[in-house]
């Protein structure tokens, strides 16, 4: 006959795979268990214990036991997050989030930077493969491109690591999970807000390597298409992951200087890939002798203290706070407990500030 603690075990396990479904990841305490089993807190320490040694549960000191969501052969509780900085401006609320929603269920987060380098990636991805983490969040690098590191994730997908993608997810990785937000429907939005404005000669300024901003120009397009409104191309304006490493390594914005200087005289609206390009551009019609919104309304997708920082508060699309955070991190967490995980898409609001003004007829 099994030992009494081996019996607890069991039927802990089963306790935790209906709490699993029901989103509780903490076990009761060791006073709670041995009232509601009828055993010694000696035989709940032992169960706890092997439970433990199988991975799945970690005890914190003063805090109590969780559930991991391991497998009984698992490694540690560690969850890599490859992005391309920490220190970049959209990042530390992220960051923080996931540390936060990850920590309170037992796990720790190790952040990995790309660098938005394809060679810097793969370093990453190879030593992942050497000492496996429990899960990997990854941003992709230059989205909109092949990928020659798919070989790497399929690996890693193969040993049944769970992944999450943020933001976009290379083509490539039909089994991805990805949260993003619902780019080709926010260029529609910002497209038709501006068109409400009365605006009709608008620009755009995408990345050209991003899938994001593939996805951005898309709906821009479709919504000026439908709304019967010329966009000629010179209208677009692209840069590249470069680029954007120049302007934020060395405030490099030659290429935003040229966009205004040679595509704007005819516009009244600039629609931004995000509020960093937004932020730039608005200081570049200023040395132009361009006012926002007076003469030129700029709006763009997403926010972060950029939009504050502004001298003109920006008109963006934004997320719920710490929408995204939670969407990811839900989503790994569920992925380690075996459950149904697809991909989503965070819905966007519109909010209105001074960057935006209605034209005068």
């Amino acid at each position: 006959m099994d030992a009494k603690y081996k019996k607890l075990a069991a039927q802990l396990t089963e306790l935790i795979a209906m709490n699993l479904h029901s989103g509780i990841y903490k076990l009761p305490t060791e006073a709670e268990l041995g009232r509601r089993y009828h055993v010694s807190r000696q035989t709940v320490r032992q169960a706890l214990s092997l439970l433990s040694s199988q991975g799945l549960i970690t005890t914190r000191q003063g805090s109590g036991s969780y559930v991991t969501g391991f497998s009984e052969n698992g490694s540690g509780s560690t969850i890599a997050l490859l992005i391309r900085s920490e220190q970049e401006y959209i990042y530390p609320e992220l960051t923080n989030q996931l540390r936060l929603a990850l920590s309170e269920k037992g796990y720790t987060l190790q952040v990995f930077s790309t660098e938005n380098q394809v060679a810097r990636e793969r370093e990453i991805l190879t030593e992942l493969l050497a000492l496996p983490p429990k899960g990997i969040f990854v941003e992709p690098c230059k989205s909109a491109l092949p990928s020659p590191n798919i070989e790497l994730f399929d690996k890693l997908h193969r040993q049944d690591i769970p992944f999450v993608f943020l933001y976009s997810c290379y083509s490539a990785l039909p089994w991805a999970v990805c949260v993003k937000s619902d780019n080709d429907y926010g260029g529609y939005l910002l497209a038709q807000h501006l068109s409400t404005q009365g605006h009709t000669q608008i620009a755009g300024m995408f990345q050209i390597d991003d899938l994001q901003g593939i996805e951005r120009y898309y709906g821009f397009l479709n919504y000026m298409r439908d709304a019967g409104h010329m966009l000629p191309d010179d209208r677009i304006g692209w840069f590249t992951s470069s680029e954007l490493n120049l302007l934020e390594q060395k405030q490099d914005s030659r290429f935003l200087s040229e966009f205004i200087h040679r595509q704007l005289p005819a516009c009244t609206a600039i629609l931004c890939q995000n509020d960093e390009i937004a932020y730039w551009i608005i200081k570049e019609l200023a040395y132009a002798g361009l006012k926002v919104p007076q003469d030129v309304t700029v709006v763009c997708f997403g926010e972060s203290y950029l939009s504050e920082l502004s001298h003109i508060r920006i008109t963006a699309l934004t997320h719920r706070p710490h929408a995204v955070a939670r969407c990811v991190a839900d989503c790994m967490l569920r992925s380690l407990q075996k459950l149904t995980v697809s991909s989503q898409e965070i819905p966007w609001e519109l909010a209105i500030r001074e960057s935006d003004a209605a034209l005068e007829s």
